[in-house]
């Protein structure tokens, strides 16, 4: 871009005024400011000179260096950052220009280092935007003008650099202002002060910026003023080459997943049915399981077995939170799964030294962790405890059920949607597997106790259910039927699938065994602990 020089019509330097392709020019003579627009007449030139040189402006009377900052003068002379008089005190000043280039404000610094601002500062460019074209392989942004100033000197002041208006509180603003400018260069190294108002607002800074493109600078001492003041300008040059791309948290790219992507897809867990399993590849930590069924219908007892499987069968801590029922009676009722036998029930068909042999068994594999509410069915006192037992390595949750959590909240809806959100993100931050139990809604027609299908609309809290949940199960059983293999065979439905949605709207048959208290896929042996046990009594 060619610039030719003039003499200023305003303060009458001889070379100063710079005129550019496009018609409009500017002086750069301390103090001045004198500009023209590019297609106005010389009516609006005036009244443009008229606004540079508005009576609140602060006169600057001379250029030098800074010689405590170690400021050279041609530094300052580049910047025209200058000196002069305001309230009676010698002062720094930094001049600041609008979108067409005007000088329209001023930042005041003075001895005691005291700031204020002088004209209009809104809206205005970043401080030493004017010097620089645009685009450009790469842009500096400082977090003030003495470090814009030792950024450029170390760089010979030949590099763009340029600071934000107002410290770090301003950098979202600032660089809004002025974002397509900013974006013009190939990258944007962001190099603030290194305490923590520096840190944060460069991070906020660089989220304003096109992904790879916003960098940030970390320097071994507090900003870039002091780098130059130790003489490790080498130094600080490294940081600004060395600079990280910035990348927010949860953001991540090929590279860092390429391994990950290799290996090789496995099934997850599995359930206590075989058909459960190949409907839904197994469970996974990081996903909601949701089961909803009607009053009676058994779903605590189809998630009882389920604890009884992963237990036994595969060795797994679990964490259970039964709003409803006792630790003890939860314990019988787990410990009856191994073996087929009610313990639940008074007179039944089993003896005490049963329900030690059993107790036993549990206690040999893996480990049981119960929470004994009190009555308490507050979520943040579950989520505290969560916590606790997935430091503990407990990964398997389970949850009966979800609507007390709500229960006495004045919004249940509302109350409902924080906790699924919630429980949603504990599952993918700690590698949980929940599996919750809802209670549903009364369907028009058919009543569920009596066969009514399920649908996801009848989950008390649907919304939030069906938007955070992997997987949401339905059971229906006519408890009414005439036939007794009826009243005790449950149709167990995926309703939602999230991992393929291949299994959406199928289907398998649950038959409760009333001998053993067992819930049998048709046609599936029952499942038992292991060989080993049954033989030690």
């Amino acid at each position: 871009m060619s610039v030719t020089k003039e003499p200023c019509p305003s303060c009458g330097s001889r070379d100063n005024l710079a005129r550019y392709p496009d018609g409009h020019a500017y002086c750069f003579s301390p103090g001045c400011g004198y500009y023209e627009l590019a297609d106005g007449d010389a009516e609006n030139r005036i009244e443009t000179s008229r606004r540079c040189t508005m009576a609140d402006l602060v006169e600057i009377e001379e250029i030098r260096g800074l010689k405590k900052r170690g400021i050279r003068q041609e530094t300052c002379e580049k910047f025209g950052y200058g000196v002069g008089r305001y309230g009676g005190k010698l002062v720094q000043v930094a001049p600041y220009r609008d979108q067409h280039g005007v000088i329209v404000a001023q930042k005041i610094r003075t001895p005691d280092k005291e700031f204020s601002t002088t004209g209009t500062i809104k809206g205005v460019q970043l401080w030493g935007q004017h010097l620089w074209q645009k685009g450009g392989k790469r842009l500096i942004v400082t977090e003030g003008e003495i470090d814009a100033l030792s950024m450029s000197q170390a760089q010979g002041n030949k590099w763009p650099v340029v600071s934000i208006v107002q410290g770090a509180g301003s950098a979202r603003k600032s660089l809004a202002d002025n974002l397509e400018w900013v974006c013009s260069f190939d990258e944007v190294v962001i190099c603030f002060d290194q305490d923590d108002p520096g840190q944060k607002a460069a991070r906020e800074a660089a989220l304003l910026l096109p992904p790879g493109k916003g960098k940030i600078a970390h320097l071994p001492l507090n900003d870039v003023n002091d780098m130059l003041l130790a003489s490790r300008a080498d130094e600080l040059m490294k940081a600004i080459y060395q600079a990280e791309e910035y990348r927010p948290d949860g953001m991540v790219s090929l590279q860092d997943v390429f391994e990950q992507v290799l290996r090789p897809v496995v099934k997850g867990i599995p359930w206590p049915w075989p058909s459960l399993t190949e409907f839904t590849y197994g469970r996974r930590p990081g996903e909601v399981y949701m089961l909803g069924a009607g009053t009676g219908v058994g779903k605590t007892d189809v998630f009882t077995q389920i604890i009884c499987h992963d237990l036994v069968q595969l060795n797994e801590q679990v964490g259970i939170f039964y709003l409803e029922q006792t630790p003890a009676e939860t314990v019988r009722r787990i410990a009856g799964k191994i073996s087929g036998k009610r313990f639940h029930i008074p007179g039944a068909d089993w003896t005490p030294d049963d329900l030690a042999r059993d107790l036993t068994v549990l206690q040999r594999h893996g480990k049981m962790h119960l929470y004994d509410n009190f009555g308490c069915t507050d979520w943040d006192v579950v989520k505290s405890h969560i916590r606790y037992l997935a430091a503990a390595g407990c990964r398997n949750i389970y949850l009966d059920h979800l609507t007390a959590l709500a229960a006495g909240h004045e919004n249940e809806r509302e109350t409902l949607e924080l906790v699924m959100a919630e429980m949603a993100m504990l599952a993918k931050e700690l590698g949980l597997i929940f599996h919750c139990i809802s209670h549903l809604a009364t369907p028009e027609g058919k009543p569920h106790e009596e066969g009514g299908r399920v649908m996801i609309r009848h989950f008390k809290g649907s919304r939030a259910i069906g938007f955070w949940s992997h997987f949401m199960f339905g059971m229906e059983r006519n408890q009414q039927a005439k036939e007794e293999d009826d009243r005790h065979t449950t149709t167990f439905r995926v309703l939602k699938d999230r991992y393929t949605g291949n299994s959406t709207g199928r289907t398998f048959g649950l038959v409760y065994d009333q001998d053993t208290g067992l819930l049998l896929e048709r046609d599936q042996e029952p499942e038992c602990a292991f060989e080993e046990e049954k033989g030690e009594f």
